[in-house]
């Protein structure tokens, strides 16, 4: 199982360059914490010409979400357990949230 490192280090990068234009179509700036193991802190950058993801603290994300990287890897197997893990409280979103439900769309393009 990939860890968000692997995602947001390796495959997401590799998919806005390879969809840049599927990426912008989300036009947002995303702060993406994960805790633990495999973890880290990205600024996911949607409204960049061309799209980043980048290991780096955010200065305007309109959206951050952060969560434990075994929940992570959880959302990755099942898209929809997102919601489960808001309402449980092990994913927090600051900003937003109609754009954190929009995020299972990029990391769709991750996998």
């Amino acid at each position: 199982m990939p860890t968000a490192k692997d995602i947001f280090d390796v495959k997401i990068p590799a998919a806005l360059k390879q969809f840049p234009d599927k990426a912008r179509e989300l036009n947002a700036i995303y702060c993406m914490k994960v805790t633990g193991d495999g973890g880290g802190l990205w600024t996911i950058n949607l409204q960049a010409d061309p799209p980043t993801a980048l290991p780096v603290t955010p200065v305007n994300s309109q959206c951050a979400i952060e969560m434990a990287n075994e929940d992570f890897a959880a959302m990755l197997e099942n898209p929809r357990a997102g919601m489960q893990l808001y309402f449980q409280g092990k994913l927090k979103v600051v900003g937003d949230p109609m754009l954190a439900t929009r995020m299972t769309k990029l990391l769709s393009l991750g996998q």
